[in-house]
């Protein structure tokens, strides 16, 4: 008796070779570079609202831990070395360690946490599916807030405000968006595996 699947990727493709291993990789930090473009300037904060978040969300519990954070790390090294996959078309180490460098490490963490979240099937159902983008959120943005307070030297107050508030109501409709389209995906692949 087989093991269920444990990701949308592992339900779909169950014996996945390197190669399309390879091809999914590849997708994702396509969809994530062009998800990254999706970029809106917040005035008075050096961090602009961008699509990524969205795009860690879903390839982190679509492809699950090891698969999402081999997509996110190499997202991150083609950035590092010289395409232009950051938002606005940016690229190059002075964004991984300037003042967006801790939303792009906590994403890759938050890539993890979700995709070990989706082996506990947390993304399957609604009531659950909403809390685990929510923590992937949570980890995304306390990464990055630690990073610029500590990068900028300004204060807490200037950092909530410059690195939190103005993406709450964003956030909140990303994380509708994967939680909800997530477990209505799992309910065709359940009825198609039926």
């Amino acid at each position: 008796m087989s093991s269920p699947a444990t990701s949308l990727r592992s339900s779909l493709m169950p014996r996945t070779t390197a190669l399309a291993k390879a091809v999914l990789v590849v997708s994702g930090v396509f969809a994530l570079a062009i998800l990254a473009q999706i970029a809106i300037p917040v005035p008075g904060s050096p961090v602009p609202v961008t699509g990524q978040t969205l795009g860690v969300l879903l390839i982190g519990t679509a492809y699950g831990s090891t698969l999402g954070v081999t997509t996110f790390a190499l997202y991150l090294l083609a950035g590092i070395a010289g395409a232009p996959v950051f938002a606005n078309n940016g690229f190059g180490i002075d964004r991984v360690i300037g003042a967006t460098g801790g939303y792009l490490i906590g994403m890759l963490v938050a890539t993890y946490v979700v995709g070990q979240l989706a082996r506990l099937r947390l993304d399957q159902k609604f009531l659950t599916a909403l809390p685990s983008m929510l923590i992937g959120t949570v980890i995304t943005f306390g990464f990055g807030l630690v990073w610029l307070q500590q990068y900028t030297g300004k204060d807490w107050a200037w950092t909530i405000n410059a690195g939190l508030t103005p993406f709450i109501v964003g956030e909140v409709l990303k994380i509708a968006i994967a939680g909800t389209s997530l477990p209505i995906i799992w309910r065709l692949v359940n009825r198609k595996n039926a």
